[in-house]
């Protein structure tokens, strides 16, 4: 079962480990595939070698699933908010207690290096920690009425709720879809990405572990066709998706149809605005942080890098220095800075959209070639060198589109408000980024840029407290931070009266 293979972590190296334990899992534990047919391989990114089996989940296993979350949903919900607290906060200690574990399978299953992994599952026992301590807190409001009447308000759960993962954070993503759920006492139905299945499952172990009802927090495997069952459903409440634009407008279509409510987490082309009076050093580091983590495959990565003009010179040279720095290779390796993508057509797609910058007149400056480590184990890997595109224009490919790999293009510009159009310029608007020393304009750029996040002289730093999601086609709803209760609940409202009847007849 899952803890023994969390137990062969700490031994575990790159290519040795292989998966053979069900990836399903619904009325408290692991179910085997009714039918082993349709098998999808699921690849260990820096080998290319296959790491297990996936089998789509069909109807009938949709539905025992969400028939098993319905029958958790109905005993969570009554539970005080101080009591599913208790259970979230052991929730939360187990997953500390195990970090290095899941982190290491993580990385065998997507390929990021473990240092960004152990960062991921403490994001991940944070937000459980935090959503256990709202639980408690979650509460109405007293109108007074004309003559003694009066109405309070109640905040209930949706139901059974739909969470669908992608992925390049497969446990953290799927610990920020269910960590609010659970609190507003509300189930969840979680179906991972097919290419990273295997920790969603180790979560929802960990969930019964410390007591949740069996069926509280269910795992079923599958890709478009499982996603379209689940929702259609009607049993599904709420879909919360995380992924592709496409998919997205597809999800919002399949869901309207049942009219239940919608949180879209989609992509992004953020800019990232670094003014001639940044502390340039902070700059650089917030460059690479804003394109380089996860080998470059994060939503809201600032990959439109606007720099200005009298600085290009002297900024260029630094990033390119760092750039070229940074290891790659083994991703279970503490010294490892950057590993392997996630599969050989996202690694083709990266380096294709590098050769069509060059057609269309960018220059490379660093990078943008496949990387073969020199561990004969890694040769069959998806590794790509991070790469630097200089003269790039707006007008290009690699600027319009998300690309979804380790590229950074790098733009001059020469005034502000030039700067604000430019990075508006796009279908997206989930983050962007400032770098400078005048506090007002800051403030000011922040104001005009049309994202669901503006991070100032900071980049890519996500605390479970702030509020993340998307303008325009980046999406709606938002994770993380407060306000996402409101996306897991519904408010009723209760009118009392006190006295007699007004009757108009």
């Amino acid at each position: 079962m899952a803890q023994s293979i969390l137990d062969k972590m700490p031994g575990a190296s790159t290519g040795t480990v292989e998966i053979t334990d069900p990836l399903n899992y619904w009325g408290g534990q692991r179910v085997k595939p009714r039918q082993e047919k349709n098998a999808e391989p699921v690849f260990e990114p820096a080998t290319g070698r296959v790491l297990c089996q996936l089998f789509p989940c069909g109807s009938e296993e949709v539905d025992e699933a969400m028939q098993s979350a319905q029958t958790a949903y109905l005993k969570w919900r009554k539970m005080a908010g101080m009591e599913r607290a208790r259970v979230m906060l052991e929730a939360a200690r187990i997953i500390r207690e195990r970090r290095e574990n899941i982190a290491r399978l993580e990385v065998i299953n997507n390929g990021k290096s473990v240092t960004e992994a152990l960062v991921d599952i403490d994001v991940a026992w944070q937000s459980i920690e935090y959503y256990a301590g709202l639980a408690g807190t979650l509460s109405g409001q007293h109108v007074q009425l004309p003559g003694g009447a009066f109405a309070y308000t109640i905040r209930e759960p949706l139901g059974v709720c739909v969470g669908i993962g992608a992925f390049n954070y497969p446990f953290q993503i799927a610990v920020t879809k269910s960590a609010p759920a659970l609190a507003c006492g509300n189930a969840m139905v979680f179906k991972p990405s097919p290419m990273t299945p295997v920790t969603a499952v180790i979560l929802a172990e960990i969930y019964k572990e410390a007591g949740v009802p069996d069926g509280l927090f269910c795992v079923v495997q599958g890709g478009a066709e499982t996603g379209t069952l689940l929702c259609h459903h009607p049993m599904a409440a709420k879909v919360s998706f995380t992924g592709s634009v496409p998919t997205g407008k597809k999800i919002m279509e399949m869901s309207a149809k049942g009219v239940k409510q919608v949180t879209l987490e989609l992509g992004g082309k953020s800019p990232l605005i670094i003014f001639k009076d940044c502390e340039l050093e902070n700059a650089v580091k917030g460059a690479l942080m804003a394109n380089f983590l996860t080998q470059g495959q994060v939503c809201c990565n600032g990959t439109r890098v606007f720099v200005q003009k009298e600085i290009m010179p002297q900024f260029l040279e630094e990033v390119v220095k760092r750039t070229k720095a940074i290891p790659v290779g083994d991703p279970l390796l503490d010294g490892t800075r950057m590993g392997a993508l996630i599969s050989k057509p996202q690694l083709d797609k990266a380096l294709q959209y590098v050769s069509q910058a060059k057609a269309e007149g960018g220059k490379v400056l660093c990078g943008g070639d496949p990387f073969v480590p020199s561990d004969p184990k890694l040769k069959g890997g998806y590794f790509m060198s991070p790469c630097v595109l200089d003269n790039c224009r707006d007008d290009m490919t690699c600027v319009k589109e998300e690309i979804f790999g380790p590229v950074m293009s790098v733009m001059p510009f020469d005034t502000e408000e030039e700067v604000i159009r430019r990075a508006n310029n796009t279908t997206y608007g989930l983050a962007s980024g400032v770098f400078t020393r005048d506090i007002s304009r800051a403030h000011r750029v922040a104001e005009n840029l049309e994202a669901g996040t503006c991070y100032i002289n900071n980049y890519n730093i996500s605390p479970v407290e702030m509020p993340f999601g998307g303008y325009k086609n980046s999406g709606f709803g938002r994770e993380n931070g407060q306000v996402t209760i409101e996306y897991y609940s519904q408010l009723k409202t209760v009118v009392v009266e006190m006295g007699n009847v007004e009757s108009l007849f």
